[in-house]
């Protein structure tokens, strides 16, 4: 039970600073399961951030259910799951009332300018932090500035990960992987 307890403090918790989408939320799962809690290393977070990139749903919240199962099976995943919504669902119920009656004062159209600019900030961090788990030779960066490439073009996110899966599939066979 207690490690259930500190599931759902530590993912209420980081749900109460999900701004910006899965790509901004990446550093601070970084520094609060990998560093704070060791709970993944910054591999495991990688391959869990890739699953929940191509799978349906909010890339955090998969995120979320995949550490709260490794952690503590079932009831982890749900607990994780749960309590990483939570606080974002009662703070957007709270904001949509009052945003709308504001969103034209130049004051709040500001501040969310200066909001972008940070998730912004993070997703690059998260990047620079994250480069050496997940680039580890030369095809590796030939990889990335393709799929760069692919995005920075307008392909769909599900293209790109469908490519890039397939090349790690063909690759992973070819290497002897089972």
């Amino acid at each position: 039970m207690k490690k259930i307890c500190e599931l759902a403090a530590i993912f209420f918790r980081i749900g109460c600073f999900m701004f910006g989408g899965g790509a901004a939320m990446l550093p601070l799962l970084q520094e609060e399961l990998v560093h704070r809690r060791k709970w993944l290393d910054d591999g495991k977070l990688m391959d869990y951030y890739s699953i929940g990139q191509s799978t349906p749903g909010i890339i955090a919240v998969n995120v979320a259910t995949f550490t709260g199962y490794n952690y503590a099976g079932i009831l982890g995943a749900i607990t994780a799951t749960i309590a990483l919504i939570t606080a974002p669902l009662i703070i957007i119920l709270s904001l949509a009332n009052i945003l709308s009656l504001y969103m034209e004062n130049p004051y709040v159209a500001k501040a969310f300018t200066g909001i972008r600019i940070v998730v912004v900030a993070l997703i690059a961090e998260a990047v620079c932090r994250l480069w050496p788990s997940s680039i580890k030779n030369k095809i590796d960066i030939v990889f990335f500035i393709i799929a760069l490439g692919m995005a920075i073009s307008g392909f769909s996110v599900v293209v790109i990960m469908a490519v890039f899966c397939g090349i790690g599939f063909v690759l992973g066979k070819k290497r002897g992987w089972k």
